[in-house]
């Protein structure tokens, strides 16, 4: 029988009832409840988060049938305050459209379901005021302290970000709101927050003094995500099985899985974790799709990007730094693009520089370098398509079929079909960048090898039946490209290789910004 994988599944009392599969994560909750301080957890979309709040809201709720036969269960035994039912405030801030819907009436809404709970009419007050109030009387009431739950605080301000007014109106909505949560300590026994990215100037995190940031906790590394050893305790079935569907051993089957969507860092120290969402989706269509990117890229980022001309060289070459301070907060000002690829999980953490105090940061595995790089790709090449045959999968039929003239055509259009504007974009930077998407983005179905670093080879790319070397030339001659591959010897590590082996000079003009020159040798 097949059993039922949680794909979209955030509700924990649905998962348990509905005997969804549930990789246990309550020890951790367990840990965190019995050392009631402020917690913030910052982690991508589609990590889990909100089923985490989930079983939090359940615990504090006192339903213990939700949790037999897990770690929680067997680490509350033997205590006599264990189950007890609290009142709990779950705010989930995910779902409505900010743009059209304004905070107040959101806020509005969940204040007056409570209301009608624990009585009162607070209409002529603030929200802040009413908030307050009513975990004051949820505590009179039960006789508990209250457990405020907050899931996605930042989706307003996420999908407010390239609308100023309304983005700083909610700031100061949550301002006023969220302050009543340090004026109410007594009334509150338990504090989680949940979001995407830490906007340090909202005083949900300037009015708690107190709040714990475990983001980057190694003890807290593996509470969002899966591990390589739950994918061993849970998952060996679905493992199994998709090995079969695909002609692969199970061992081939992992190691493509672990390729596809492990490689999450969240600790230089910590467990690695595969995106959820996306093994889920794996082991149920048994396919090695692209599910995170279901959604694509935020604008707001790629037009980050733009802004700022990022070197986009450098998400493959290690040269990504960031400290500790800038991957946690984000004040939602800065054009630095760092911190957010980092909070939204485009970029994870490869390297950390213990003398430095620096982390190195790159992309966690195949389906978000790829997904991140098409989603890129039409920011500089809009006519980049299928339709007029400038997309990677015509290039890619011409770099399989040994074919240089075509590979020539597809690079032209390319350039050809670039929108630029002269005042704000050079030429440099779209050369670049072009050069790089394309042929990595090409990596996906060959080996393709991108370098930047003096005195390698530009570009190499490898099929079944064809070398091909690349070095690129802006305003030179494409023969002394030619040269170039020559005097250093690139093509000498395949002088026994029986496939045929194509170098390859190519030049850009600054001026026209076309390809101008095109110089091939066969070896």
């Amino acid at each position: 029988m097949t059993r039922k994988l949680p794909i979209g599944i955030q509700g924990f009392e649905k998962l348990r009832t509905d005997h969804f599969l549930y990789v246990d994560k309550t020890e951790y909750i367990y840990q965190l409840v019995h050392n009631n301080v402020p917690y913030f957890l910052s982690r991508p979309r589609r990590f889990g988060k909100s089923l985490l709040l989930s079983a939090m809201k359940a615990y504090y709720e006192g339903k213990k049938e939700l949790f037999t036969g897990l770690a929680i269960e067997r680490l509350e035994e033997g205590n006599p305050d264990a189950w007890k039912p609290y009142p709990v405030f779950y705010f989930d801030f995910s779902g409505d459209n900010y743009l059209k819907t304004p905070i107040e009436k959101v806020l509005d809404s969940m204040l007056c379901d409570w209301e009608a709970i624990y009585g009162g009419q607070f209409a002529d007050r603030t929200l802040g005021d009413r908030f307050q109030k009513l975990l004051e009387l949820a505590k009179e009431q039960t006789g508990k302290r209250c457990a405020v739950l907050i899931d996605e605080y930042d989706s307003p301000l996420m999908d407010t970000m390239e609308q100023p007014e309304i983005h700083t109106h909610i700031k100061e909505v949550f301002k006023g709101f969220f302050s009543r949560l340090k004026k109410a300590d007594e009334s509150i026994q338990f504090i989680f927050i949940t979001g995407v990215s830490k906007f340090h100037k909202v005083s949900i995190f300037s009015d708690l003094n107190q709040l714990r940031d475990i983001s980057m906790s190694e003890r807290f590394s593996g509470i969002c995500g899966i591990t390589e050893s739950e994918i061993d305790t849970y998952f060996q079935d679905e493992v199994g099985a998709m090995a079969v569907r695909r002609k692969m051993t199970v061992q081939e089957c992992r190691e493509a899985l672990k390729k596809q969507y492990d490689g999450y860092h969240f600790h230089p120290e910590g467990e690695a974790v595969y995106n959820p969402y996306s093994l889920l989706g794996a082991l149920l269509d048994k396919e090695f799709g692209s599910y995170w990117f279901e959604t694509g890229t935020p604008t707001f980022l790629i037009k980050r990007l733009r802004d700022v001309r990022f070197d986009v060289r450098r998400f493959t070459d290690q040269t990504i730094y960031a400290g500790e301070s800038t991957l946690k907060d984000y004040t939602g000002e800065s054009l630095d693009p760092i911190p957010l690829l980092y909070q939204t999980g485009y970029l994870t953490i490869s390297d950390y520089d213990v003398k430095r105090k620096r982390y190195t940061l790159s992309f966690p595995n195949e389906e978000v370098r790829y997904g991140f790089l098409e989603s890129l790709m039409p920011s500089y090449v809009p006519e980049a398509t299928a339709a007029n045959g400038l997309d990677i999968f015509t290039l890619d039929d011409a770099v399989e079929s040994g074919n240089p003239e075509k590979i020539r055509d597809v690079l032209t259009g390319l350039f050809a079909n670039i929108t630029y504007t002269l005042e704000t974009d050079p030429f440099e930077h779209y050369f670049q960048a072009v050069i790089y998407l394309t042929f990595t983005l090409l990596g996906k179905f060959c080996q393709c090898e991108m370098h930047t670093f003096t005195g390698r080879i530009d570009c190499r790319v490898q099929t079944k039946d064809y070398i091909y070397l690349f070095e690129f030339k802006r305003d030179e001659p494409a023969q002394e490209a030619l040269a170039q591959i020559d005097s250093k010897k690139y093509a000498l590590p395949f002088i026994a290789d029986s496939r045929k082996l194509f170098k390859i000079g190519v030049s850009f003009d600054s001026e026209t910004r076309m390809l101008k020159d095109w110089a091939v040798e066969e070896q």
